[in-house]
């Protein structure tokens, strides 16, 4: 259908239909002027020849004086008898054209009499083919210049509709001295879509600019309560204590060096002002993966959880540990939540990693909207607002990274990460 044509396309087959509805007509009426005048004109011509065969030759007793191409039969004159294939034609004018012959008939009755008037017409035949080869060459060399035409009318109607679109997609737009794109265009329907794009683009900078202090002054005011909290923390575990106060300091210092890393994470994040900059770092995967698993290795095992960490193939690649150390953190939090019972895996592989879990599993149609931001699954329990996966889909866009998921036959849910 053309309304699911690109707009480029759709003006050319405009063009194109309306050349050809144009020269179909124009043809056509060429065409038909040609037969009625063919047919009138040499109808009349016929029917006064014979008039002056009729009252100048034959009523004198003479015989019909006519050119070479034109011969006259009649049905009570001997030696002019009528061909048999023009006994049964009408009265009047006629055509007979096959591959053989062509020529015009002209007809009268009178009373018992009947004449027939024949004229040759192959040179006019063949001129009139010539004249219907030309008017379809036209026609044709019609369609094709409105196809030109239209695909030249596309170029410079849609070039300022491109240009406004590259400047729009541009990466510097998003910047806050980023300059304005109406006063490039003339004051039409592309520069009143150019000045709406402004007015959007500008509402977006401001917010992109609001998130990116209000993330920083978080994160940087967050860092001396979390000092606080790290030094609170090493102090109570240089006391006597019981097992079970062991394990809630234990947690509070896993706790406060988790959020310690989210700090840092989103301080880096902040820097980068939304330019997709990838950071890069001297850390391998299998350094930062041993880390996680000593970190979440006693959480899991207080659940009742086996977790183990399983390297397939080597990787050489080195990374940014914090980013990377969110992200593999992130997914290993999501699975020691929502799994009761069973086992997480963290499997590495070259230039990437997966985090396999036996939990409830995410539905087909909820996996597409398991990483925007809020968006929790149908099994979502506990106090979480849905941002863990949301922060781990923007360290991967940001670093040139992907992550999906998908459930296994076996039951639970995959979660795989590839650094590239």
């Amino acid at each position: 259908m053309i309304r699911k044509q690109p707009l480029r396309r759709r003006i050319v087959i405009a063009f194109t239909l309306m050349t050809l509805a144009v020269s179909g007509v124009f043809s056509l009426g060429i065409v038909a002027i040609v037969h009625f005048v063919e047919e009138h004109l040499v109808s009349q011509e016929m029917s006064e020849e014979l008039d002056s065969v009729l009252e100048q030759d034959l009523a004198q007793g003479l015989p019909p004086r006519l050119d070479a191409k034109t011969r006259l039969y009649a049905s009570h004159m001997p030696g002019y008898e009528i061909p048999q294939p023009l006994r049964d034609l009408d009265e009047g004018f006629s055509e007979l054209v096959d591959d053989e012959f062509a020529a015009y008939v002209y007809i009268r009755q009178i009373g018992t009499q009947r004449f027939v008037l024949v004229q040759e017409q192959a040179e006019f035949e063949a001129r009139e083919k010539v004249l219907f080869a030309v008017v379809f060459a036209g026609f044709m060399l019609s369609v094709l210049l409105g196809c030109l035409l239209g695909w030249l009318m596309a170029q410079k109607i849609l070039a300022p509709i491109i240009r406004l679109a590259g400047q729009v997609r541009h990466r510097d737009q998003l910047l806050l001295l980023a300059p304005p794109l109406a006063p490039d265009y003339p004051d039409d329907e592309v520069g009143h879509l150019a000045e709406a794009f402004d007015s959007t683009l500008s509402q977006l900078r401001r917010s992109l600019e609001r998130e990116r202090l209000f993330t920083g002054d978080v994160s940087h005011e967050l860092r001396t309560p979390l000092m606080i909290i790290a030094t609170s923390t090493e102090l109570l575990e240089a006391a006597q204590l019981g097992e079970r106060e062991q394990r809630q300091v234990d947690r509070i210092a896993r706790a406060a060096e988790e959020m310690r890393e989210l700090v840092g994470t989103f301080l880096l994040l902040a820097r980068a002002k939304g330019q997709p900059v990838k950071m890069t770092g001297n850390a391998s995967l299998l350094s930062v993966a041993q880390e996680q698993t000593e970190r979440w290795h006693s959480a899991f095992a207080e659940k009742g959880l086996s977790f183990e960490l399983i390297v397939e193939a080597e990787d050489a690649g080195q990374y940014h540990p914090g980013l990377l150390g969110t992200v593999m953190s992130n997914l290993l939090r999501n699975a020691l939540h929502y799994t009761e019972q069973g086992q997480v895996r963290l499997l590495l592989g070259a230039g990437c990693f997966r985090v396999e879990d036996t939990g409830p599993g995410v539905p087909t149609d909820q996996q597409s909207d398991i990483f925007e931001p809020f968006v929790r699954g149908s099994q979502a329990r506990g106090e979480g607002l849905g941002l863990g996966l949301s922060l781990v889909k923007r360290i991967c866009a940001h670093q040139g990274w992907s992550v999906t998921m998908y459930s296994p036959a076996a039951g639970g849910s995959c979660f795989e990460v590839r650094l590239g």
